[in-house]
């Protein structure tokens, strides 16, 4: 078995999690708060469906290249219980619904986003 697991790239060492500074996202009325907090630091909302499994994918890949040392607030945010806070989110930011997907808040408006595998794509430090 130990050459297999080789072969395709398993260990046996448990990996370790790696924990992002998320801020949950629940409710409309962050949005605003998120806008004007973009105006001194850089604000990022990762929208992820819990049911889907090329969300969940692309989340695992973006939080094992993030780097905590950004200087940038990440707020994560469950679309399916949170459909309205999604919708608004979409409006209020003049960005088209997609999920998974990375918007980047910056002096009030989003000045980049990506949905899928063009999330990881995207060089954050571009925008801090």
């Amino acid at each position: 078995m130990g050459f297999i697991n080789k072969l395709f790239g398993g260990s046996s060492e448990p990996k370790e999690e790696k924990l992002l500074p998320w801020k949950a996202l629940t409710t409309v009325g962050q949005l605003d708060e998120i806008a004007k907090k973009s105006n001194t630091k850089t604000q990022m909302i990762f929208k992820h469906s819990t049911r889907c499994g090329i969300s969940k994918m692309v989340m695992n890949q973006f939080v094992d290249a993030f780097d905590v040392d950004l200087n940038a607030d990440l707020y994560y945010l469950d679309l399916l219980n949170y459909r309205d806070v999604s919708h608004e989110t979409g409006y209020k930011f003049q960005v088209l619904h997609e999920s998974p997907q990375l918007l980047i808040i910056r002096n009030g408006t989003a000045v980049a986003h990506a949905s899928h595998g063009g999330i990881n794509a995207l060089e954050l430090n571009r925008y801090l």
